[in-house]
């Protein structure tokens, strides 16, 4: 007679693909919706692990004997970065993209839920008997914490905020155009036309005296051009920067690739520009940005430049953007709302956020702070330090703006890797528990193992079909807040800022893309990936490199007898070289 097993859910973690199909078979109560399980079974022997599965699977729960509801949202208007703190406090480990997931009731279940090790299955099946829930099989019990439905801010309270914004526009001398003209419409640049394109008996004459442009400004892809971190024009390339940023905010996609075509071909232009023709005759420049610096060289500005900054609406745009987790869309989408700050946003959109913008909120002003060299690299070692802990031998390349050399950072990108691929498979999560233990990791809001769920395969390319955004990598990754618990004796609470910290962990075999794909400056990135496809039928992401004609795997990081590179920088040069492309060092790949 078959057991009775109360409702289990089996975690996939250190189970081979034939033990945990095997176990799926035995298990005669087995459920895939971990809210319905009464039980959690893993092959798995810590509560700390027990914590971060059932986080990982978003289910929230509190130790029994219970304690307070961590789920109280805001009930009343609050400063700014004080966002509810039980809201967001606790780590949590959530896959969420920009746009989020809205959280929706859980079907009726089991009000607790116990974490238990394998052995208590396969010990009941050998004793023919269902054997008690506790002892050493027991990692961790906790009641459910249910799930509400997700309340859109109410209408009126929205329109009140609305309309007590339009009162204080108009209260203002030289107020804005009223909502009649429609608050979400894309606005319009306002700036006045630079002065036309005029050439004196002067310029004429210095224009026979400019210098050749340099033979790698005449093809298209930045990929192929030398881009220092501080180019020899680099106040003309400020104003041009904040243009684009308004076009950004504005949703003006064509005018953003316009831009950044033209910032970096001008930020790889070696000599100090004197003269509107000299602009005129770069590639991805022509008569309008030769125009604008006409204009920057007259006055010392753009006007467009400048308007943009002053204006209004782009600043409370701009303040939304900068909310970890919301883009652009997203800032248009609260502007819409009718929200105007932070405070808003708390109050009257605290339940529509994912955990990511949440987040993003409670610490906006310290996720705004920059991070110096020396805190960056402490930083990176500490990672590295427990992911060795866990294997010996990963090796690790800091990224992003840091290895193009800029003093300070946004955030810190971090790739790690080991010449042996077991290594490498789910060690994320292990790492993530590891700096949770140690108190560095405070909240863990990405956490994807796609990479180890496919075995560490290299991605076949499916077709020029694919769906619009799903280009971004699929390596292993965790996203997380990261706080130094260290500080010196005297205070009472930490006053470390939190900071911004995304852990790669890449297969060697794909490594040198890995590091060659974060490393680099966006439009450095979005031309190599053009570059791949016009000139070389391949398609590139940060997980590898595959061929458009037959979606296979193209392996450009061994050596000529299919030894693997000996380390993660030479993986990357060979990337390089397979490409066609000379080597460009990070220093040279500042695009923007």
């Amino acid at each position: 007679m078959a057991l009775e097993f109360p409702i289990i859910f089996l975690l996939s973690t250190h189970l081979e693909a034939e033990t945990l199909q095997r176990l799926e078979d035995e298990i005669p109560t087995l459920t895939y919706d971990i809210n319905e399980a009464e039980v959690v079974l893993g092959n798995i022997s810590r509560k700390q692990r027990a914590l971060f599965e059932l986080r990982k699977h978003k289910l929230e729960t509190s130790e029994i004997p219970g304690s307070d509801d961590p789920t109280d949202s805001p009930r009343r208007k609050r400063v700014r970065t004080t966002a509810p703190a039980d809201d967001v406090s606790d780590t949590a480990s959530e896959a969420e993209s920009e746009a989020g997931t809205k959280t929706t009731p859980v079907k009726p279940s089991a009000s607790t839920v116990k974490v238990v090790k394998l052995s208590w299955f396969t010990d009941s099946q050998k004793a023919g008997k269902v054997l008690p829930l506790g002892g050493d099989y027991l990692l961790y019990e906790g009641r459910k914490v249910p799930k509400t439905p997700v309340k859109s801010p109410s209408l009126p309270r929205a329109e009140d905020v609305l309309k007590r914004a339009m009162a204080d526009a108009a209260a203002r001398p030289g107020a804005r155009p009223s909502s009649s003209q429609g608050y979400g419409r894309q606005f319009i640049h306002r700036s006045s036309q630079p002065p036309m394109l005029r050439q004196t008996t002067t310029d004429d004459e210095v224009n026979k005296h400019l210098p050749p442009i340099p033979e790698y400004l005449h093809t298209t892809y930045s990929c192929q051009r030398p881009t220092p971190v501080h180019p020899p024009n680099e106040a003309f390339i400020e104003q041009l920067t904040k243009i684009r940023t308004a076009r950004t905010l504005a949703g003006d996609q064509i005018g953003v690739r316009a831009y950044s075509s033209a910032i970096a071909t001008i930020a790889a232009y070696p000599y100090t520009i004197s003269s509107a023709q000299e602009v005129g005759r770069l590639p991805g420049c022509g008569n309008k940005i030769a125009l604008l610096f006409q204009e920057f060289k007259e006055t010392g500005e753009i006007q467009e430049a400048k308007e943009d900054e002053s204006d209004p609406k782009l600043a409370v745009l701009r303040l939304f953007y900068e909310i970890w987790g919301a883009g652009e869309t997203t800032a248009r989408e609260f502007y819409n709302r009718g929200w105007r700050d932070l405070d808003d946003v708390i109050e009257y959109g605290w339940e529509s956020l994912t955990r990511v913008q949440q987040i993003g909120v409670k610490y906006y002003d310290e996720l705004q702070l920059k991070i110096p060299r020396a805190e960056v690299a402490d930083i990176a070692n500490t990672i590295l330090k427990h992911a060795n802990k866990i294997h010996k031998g990963f090796q690790m390349v800091i990224v992003g703006g840091y290895r193009r050399g800029k003093l300070e950072s946004g955030d810190v990108d971090v790739v790690l890797s080991h010449p042996d691929d077991a290594a490498t498979r789910n060690v994320v999560e292990s790492i993530v528990v590891s700096l949770e233990e140690a108190k560095y990791i405070t909240h863990t809001l990405i956490l994807s193992t796609k990479n180890s769920e496919r075995g560490q395969l290299p991605v076949s390319w499916k077709g020029n079909a694919r769906k619009a955004g799903s280009g971004f990598d699929t390596l292993d990754k965790a996203l997380v807040v990261w706080q130094d618990p260290k500080w010196a004796t005297g205070e009472s609470k930490n006053p470390n800022p939190h900071r911004r910290v995304d852990i790669i962990i890449s297969p060697w075999k794909t490594a040198g893309c890995a590091v060659l794909g974060w490393s680099s400056g966006t439009t450095f990135q979005r031309d190599l990936r053009r570059y791949c496809k016009k000139e070389r039928s391949l398609k590139f992401d940060s997980s590898g490199i595959r061929s458009r004609m037959d979606g296979s795997w193209v392996d450009l990081e061994s050596g000529p007898n299919g030894e693997p590179a000996p380390d993660m920088l030479t993986a990357e040069r060979r990337v390089f070289a397979g490409l066609g492309l000379g080597y460009r060092p990070p220093e040279e790949r500042c695009t923007g």
